[in-house]
């Protein structure tokens, strides 16, 4: 039986928004992957904690309050200090677009912004994970 793509969705720092993250991890849940929510106010530490407890294979952060420059750095510099690199780090929130191509330069994969449709994600998130699916998981 092949594994599920496991995909923790995070609502970091303080903002007390979760409705479309819940509605991007039931659509990642509908498209068959298999879905860990953290719910709110979460640190980098405990993001990057629970992704690694869940053996995960992406991690994607909804973030609305305008600390997008400082919660993805710290989140992608713990997962490298964790040997996560080959885990997917993608997110979405108010983010203005000269902030998702300096986020994107730094590693961060891809950043979706308000009206973007659940299909798009669930599209990216299963390409992405397509592409690496013959890796061999040890």
């Amino acid at each position: 039986m092949e594994r599920k793509t496991r995909v923790l969705i995070a609502k970091a720092g303080l903002d007390g928004h979760d409705r479309g993250a819940k509605v991007v991890a039931a659509a990642l849940r509908d498209a068959g992957m298999e879905v860990i929510y953290t719910g709110l106010r979460k640190t980098p530490e405990m993001i990057v904690g629970a992704a690694l407890q869940e053996d995960v294979d992406a991690i994607g952060i909804s973030l609305l309050s305008g600390a997008h420059m400082t919660i993805f750095p710290k989140v992608l510099q713990l997962m490298r200090e964790k040997g996560l690199e080959d885990v997917l780090l993608f997110g979405g929130g108010i983010i203005p677009q000269k902030d998702i191509t300096e986020l994107k330069r730094l590693g961060v994969g891809e950043l979706f912004t308000p009206g973007t449709s659940t299909n798009q994600i669930v599209t990216y998130v299963a390409g992405w994970a397509g592409e690496r699916s013959g890796e061999v998981r040890v």
